[in-house]
């Protein structure tokens, strides 16, 4: 764990250590160095700009390892609180909302409540994309209970 907030620190300005916690750090199976994963990936946006991380928020989206994609979704939390997310919550909910289907249900928890973060100041946001959503499907039906918690 305090290898990978080391980590988070230096990758800040070393593309070769953001590399390692990616692919190597994502894999560890402990929940705590995951939950260190994704402070150091907000360590990383937060230095560089989290409108110029677009790019590697998109990228770590875009991963197939669900402790990649867990770390930009949970690290970012809550998102319309962070520079630039905060004047674009749609930009925020889209990127999250990617991943409302995912097989793992970890994921799925951290997309569901970083939705329902974003709906305590952005209820109509919210209440606008999950309507769009397939309710028939279980792993959808999961995230948006979590997602819709306090529109009820």
């Amino acid at each position: 764990m305090l290898a990978t907030t080391v980590l988070g620190r230096l990758a800040t300005e070393d593309n070769n250590a953001l590399c390692f916690l990616k692919e190597r750090i994502s894999t560890d199976e402990n929940w705590r160095v995951q939950e260190m994963l994704a402070k150091a990936f907000d360590e990383v946006c937060k230095h560089r700009g989290y409108e110029t991380s677009l790019l590697l928020i998109e990228e770590w989206l875009n991963d197939n390892n669900p402790n990649v994609i867990r770390a930009v979704t949970e690290g970012l939390r809550i998102w319309t609180s962070r520079p630039f997310f905060k004047n674009n919550p749609l930009l925020a909910i889209e990127l999250i909302s990617k991943h409302k289907a995912h097989k793992s249900e970890y994921l799925r928890k951290s997309v569901g409540n970083a939705l329902k973060d974003i709906s305590k100041k952005h209820r109509e946001l919210i209440r606008a994309e999950v309507q769009q959503w397939d309710l028939s499907n279980p792993r959808v039906l999961f995230t948006y209970k979590l997602a819709t918690k306090l529109l009820k």
